[in-house]
């Protein structure tokens, strides 16, 4: 876990950063500088690339990290890598075809619902091929176990870009729609900068000629594009469908509830930059015992650090709320239910990693569409019931079920899980914090009042966690930090 540990501390340094800048972003400057129409014509625009951009990477991003650590051959690596280089394009091209083909249905089926969308849509598919090539340079980065740099672009860049794009438009030297196409350009700017440190990580001579397995390859590929496309539907199905059957800024106020609660991520993104490819290396060098070892120690570990968070954000929730406009109000459900999602995802450990890489991610990919569709059907039917909490309901519904159907996968084909008395432990933990701190607060300014509270919080659940040594890897991390200044 050395290596783990060591990016994966530097990676929840810049995950922590680029949320905070997110975080300013989405409640402070979205808030005060844009309408609610137009923050919800961004919000919307970027939910609905990510559900294309999977798509469109045919699964590339995720083919690399499987078998480039297969070939050994120089040669081979370059066929390998240039394949993985033009199945992006080839998609890109259909699909840009068919866009250009049916652009005037596509522009028709907007006028109906929010017609503020209809001059942007072009905009969707520039993002998705931005998006698309940057995770295949990011994994191209992690295959060499490098993921800082990719890391940083991912987390920091684009919420920067955004942070001075907003302060653009407040101080009126952009218009809203220059903001919009900036940003666009700043996505595409950030896969160039991507595939400049990619090359430079590991030089490429292009060839046309195929690898030796290239029909697994393809295999593999198109049933992680159904995985992919089948992840980000479970994400921002919610968003792109509350556009159908409400006011766009609607998408907003769902947007701010579901990024607070987004928040409790963190740990889990930055340690799988690191246990993602170290996962495919056990796994092709068959080293089940020390997959065990990774799978448990990555779950315990992720649940403590999102339970803190999921403890913070729901104790502070309230307060944070009465530092942002009025018109922006807080539908508690939603970032109760998204939280409590997002921490069962830290709970899987490196599960994702796990099936992904081995020979029953088909099972996966047939029990996602399943979840997918029901995610469609549940917000078809609870949007229009509950509104913006109704969309909340439906990706907790689908994406629980979808969880724990990964967990039956791993138990029942690796006989191993990610639970232990100290996944009990934690979840106590976690229960006790909310229940002693939700009502209890201080007669202080609200952003004082969470500061003070978040420090009581952190103290005392960081003290029981060390305590009660529920993580070796937490405690020993501890013991590294130098005593005194």
């Amino acid at each position: 876990m050395g290596l783990v540990v060591s990016q994966s501390i530097r990676n929840v340094i810049i995950t922590i950063l680029g949320f905070g800048m997110g975080a300013v972003n989405t409640l402070f400057l979205f808030t005060n500088f844009m309408s609610e129409e137009y923050y919800g014509l961004v919000s919307y625009l970027l939910s609905a690339s990510n559900l294309i951009w999977p798509l469109m990477a045919f699964g590339v991003h995720n083919t690399l990290v499987k078998f480039f650590s297969s070939y050994t051959d120089k040669q081979q690596q370059d066929r390998f890598l240039s394949l993985m280089l033009v199945l992006p394009f080839g998609i890109a091209l259909v699909l840009g075809s068919l866009g250009i083909l049916f652009y005037a249905a596509i522009q028709d089926y907007f006028s109906k619902g929010n017609p503020i969308v209809q001059p942007y849509i072009w905009t969707i598919f520039v993002l998705a091929y931005a998006l698309s090539y940057f995770e295949v340079f990011f994994a191209w980065s992690k295959v060499k176990l490098k993921s800082v740099f990719g890391n940083m672009m991912k987390e920091l860049f684009i919420r920067a870009c955004t942070m001075i794009l907003l302060v653009l438009v407040y101080l009126e030297i952009i218009t809203v729609e220059q903001f919009i196409f900036s940003l666009v350009g700043a996505y595409l700017l950030r896969t160039l900068l991507m595939k400049v440190y990619a090359f430079q990580l590991h030089k490429i001579k292009f060839s046309l000629s195929l690898p030796g397995n290239y029909w697994n390859v393809l295999k593999y590929s198109g049933l992680i594009l159904i995985a992919g496309s089948v992840a980000s539907l479970l994400i921002d199905l919610d968003k792109t469908m509350i556009e159908r059957y409400l006011p766009i800024e609607n998408v907003a106020k769902y947007g701010i509830c579901a990024y607070i609660a987004s928040v409790i991520i963190i740990p889990s993104r930055a340690m799988h930059q690191i246990t993602y490819p170290l996962t495919a290396k056990l796994i092709n060098e068959k080293a089940k015992e020390q997959l065990a070892i990774l799978y448990k120690k990555s779950s315990v570990t992720l649940l403590i650090g999102s339970g803190l968070l999921f403890v913070l954000i729901v104790c502070n929730v309230h307060q944070l709320f009465e530092t942002i406009p009025d018109k922006y109000e807080l539908y508690i459900w939603v970032v109760i239910l998204i939280g409590i999602v997002k921490l069962f995802d830290n709970l899987l450990g490196n599960n994702n990693a796990i099936l992904y890489n081995s020979d029953y991610y088909r099972l996966v990919l047939y029990i996602g569409v399943g979840m997918a569709i029901l995610s469609f059907v549940l917000n078809l039917i609870c949007i229009p019931i509950y509104g913006v909490t109704g969309a909340a309901i439906a990706t907790f519904s689908a994406v629980f079920c979808y969880n724990v159907a990964k967990v039956w996968v791993v138990q029942a084909k690796f006989n191993m899980h990610p639970f232990s008395n100290k996944t009990l432990i934690v979840f106590a933990l976690i229960f006790a914090s909310v229940l002693t701190f939700y009502f209890w607060d201080f007669n202080f300014h609200p952003i004082v009042n969470i500061a003070v509270k978040s420090v009581l919080i952190t103290l005392i659940y960081s003290g029981v966690v060390v305590a009660l040594k529920v993580s070796p890897d937490i405690n020993e991390l501890i013991k590294k930090i130098p005593r005194g200044a």
